[in-house]
């Protein structure tokens, strides 16, 4: 059993940065592919980034590309999500996910239902 531990979220201005952070728990064996998704109130959740823990290859939708990236720690176990430029659009909730369709991300949705382990979510605010 996976357990996702996600950190970091919160407020931030346009233009800003923010990062989240999120640890999993447990047997990570089955988790070759970590996600980050959002889901903002009133619309679907809908894929972000997305990484192969080995490897690092990395996937990003396109309203992110060039903003955000996401990233890996092995000596922590951790995956990451930087976001900078930071829009009021980017507003939502953030989920950690694992054990996915890693490049599936760019699809509307991200292909969410097959990940197999989800974290508790983060809220992430951007407002002047």
């Amino acid at each position: 059993q996976v357990q996702l531990v996600e950190s970091g979220g919160g407020s931030g201005q346009p233009g800003g940065s923010l990062r989240l952070s999120c640890e999993p728990t447990g047997s990570t064996a089955s988790s070759y592919c970590m996600s980050w998704f959002r889901q903002a109130p009133g619309k679907e959740r809908e894929g972000v980034a997305a990484i192969y823990r080995r490897g690092g290859s990395a996937f990003y939708t396109d309203s992110v590309k060039g903003r955000f990236t996401i990233s890996q720690d092995n000596t922590k176990n951790t995956v990451y999500l930087q976001m900078n430029s930071l829009k009021p659009t980017d507003t939502a909730m953030y989920y950690c996910a694992a054990d996915g369709p890693c490049a599936a991300i760019t699809t509307p949705g991200g292909s969410w239902p097959d990940y197999r382990y989800w974290g508790q979510g983060t809220q992430v605010t951007v407002s002047s």
